[in-house]
């Protein structure tokens, strides 16, 4: 476990010493999906849920989230964001509704979590909102499409 610096000499977890590594820019998009009936989908199209607009609230949950991600996340390093995007698209034919975020900074390390945690929070929080007349709903395929900036790049391939 020596190699990997997410454990100490003892093979216990610690957080990763980033204090050597330069400040760079440093971008990630991720992507979730909400899968529901289709009287749900319409319900959100003609905002006609019981609790409110659901793009609304869980675009703020997610933002708030991406925030949190180092409150939420052991070890998970706190960083300053410099911006953070939520956006959600009803998609009629897949059934449900496509969660994208996008979040940059400048730092010692990515923004991989963060862009996975507001996607995430963002599911969840169509979920709530939804759940009180779609009981069958599910959250899926959560993931990583972009992370540019630190050693690597990577782009999701399909």
């Amino acid at each position: 476990m020596a190699d990997f610096s997410h454990y100490n000499a003892e093979g216990r977890s610690q957080m990763v010493d980033v204090s050597p590594k330069a400040i760079t820019a440093r971008s990630a998009r991720a992507r979730g999906f909400v899968r529901m009936s289709p009287a749900t989908v319409k319900m959100i199209s003609a905002n006609l849920l019981p609790k409110g607009n659901v793009f609304e609230a869980s675009r703020l949950a997610g933002i708030m989230a991406a925030k949190a991600t180092s409150s939420l996340i052991p070890l998970c390093h706190p960083l300053m964001l410099n911006y953070v995007d939520v956006q959600m698209v009803i998609d009629e034919e897949a059934g449900g509704v496509q969660i994208d975020s996008e979040i940059k900074t400048e730092g010692k390390t990515g923004a991989e979590m963060e862009a996975l945690t507001a996607v995430t929070v963002a599911a969840l929080t169509v979920y709530d909102m939804c759940k009180a007349v779609d009981k069958e709903m599910s959250i899926e395929d959560v993931r990583l499409l972009e992370k540019k900036g630190g050693k690597s790049d990577y782009l999701r391939h399909a």
